[in-house]
């Protein structure tokens, strides 16, 4: 039997126990079985962008928090057991099956896609025996040989012939060499799934944008304003992916019934706001703020004086506000 494939390490499991909550209490309130979410903690099944954003808001962490760091203990133990599995497969023989059925196929002058299609296989399923991670079953050895318009002996024969001639080390030994450090968001992805870093940075990539921070919360009569993204919330379409957008929760009581309650106010940092807009006004400059600082902020009409100098409005009570920051806010929506 092949063994799994770890195709994303995560930290799921330590942030679940650590929180003190059951895995199934996290079965039951994701939607998943329990042999689902064993196997996700486990790395040998993979999560869909929606299953990982409702997974982050049950646990209460940061997107961010999901994915392992070199530092993490999880991370020895990950490399180690892709190693004792790289080692284990080239022992029996798959990793020179698996290139030797690559070099075929490059000689047939076959896509990967084709190749798969022709053997009656899913493009997984056949990468993964390229690649040696997979064993080869009976029942697929003849319609895998037939793909190539061979029998199954004359599969094997050539295959053989290809590594005793030397052929085959050069692939061989790229595949090893690409089992190095782990990879966390951000970092040079190594172009091969089987390690998860891959599937791990495309998904922490693509479920990233579809998140804004919220950086404000009403505080008395003002805003406490923090860049931090530890609160996240999905972004309105039109917003998804584009970069200096951030959320804020309006002080409604302040804006004289201009912003409804219970809404979400979207601000763009790389937009200056203009008289006429309403914005986020904060009371230093955004740039030289850090994650752990928390200032002051309003939501208000921008204003010209007498003298043209922009300032904001606030209402309940009346107030001139003047911000080193204004940023436009550039949608509004109810939660």
């Amino acid at each position: 039997m092949a063994q799994e494939e770890i195709i994303f390490p995560n930290n799921i499991r330590n942030i679940r126990l650590a929180s003190g909550m059951k895995m199934t209490e996290l079965a039951r309130k994701s939607g998943l079985s329990l042999s689902a979410v064993s196997k996700i903690e486990k790395g040998v099944r993979r999560l869909n962008q929606k299953q990982l954003l409702n997974v982050c808001n049950i646990l209460g962490c940061k997107l961010s928090d999901i994915f392992i760091k070199e530092s993490d203990e999880v991370a020895d133990k990950w490399q180690n057991e892709i190693k004792r599995r790289m080692n284990d497969n080239e022992n029996n023989g798959l990793k020179i099956f698996g290139s030797g059925l690559r070099k075929i196929r490059q000689l047939s002058g076959k896509t990967i896609a084709r190749a798969a299609k022709d053997a009656g296989m899913t493009l997984s399923v056949y990468h993964k025996i390229e690649v040696g991670q997979r064993e080869i079953y009976q029942n697929e050895i003849e319609p895998l040989a037939k793909s190539f318009a061979m029998g199954a002996e004359q599969m094997f024969d050539k295959i053989a012939d290809l590594y005793k001639s030397g052929e085959l080390n050069k692939h061989i030994n790229k595949v090893k060499e690409r089992v190095k450090s782990v990879l966390i968001p951000g970092s040079p992805v190594s172009g091969i799934d089987m390690q998860g870093s891959l599937y791990g940075a495309k998904l922490y990539d693509s479920a990233r944008k579809k998140l804004v921070p919220v950086f404000g919360t009403p505080s008395g009569k003002s805003i406490a304003f923090k860049k931090s993204d530890k609160t996240m919330i999905v972004a309105p379409g039109e917003l998804e992916g584009r970069k200096g957008v951030y959320a804020i929760i309006p002080n409604t009581k302040r804006l004289g019934g201009i912003i409804p309650e219970k809404s979400y106010v979207f601000a763009d940092a790389t937009k200056t706001a203009q008289v006429g807009d309403l914005a986020v006004c904060i009371d230093t400059d955004f740039d030289s703020l850090d994650t752990e600082t928390t200032v002051s902020a309003q939501i208000v009409s921008v204003r010209k004086d007498a003298k043209g100098k922009i300032f904001g409005h606030v209402l309940s009570p009346e107030e001139k506000i003047v911000g080193k920051t204004m940023h436009r806010i550039v949608m509004i929506i109810m939660e």
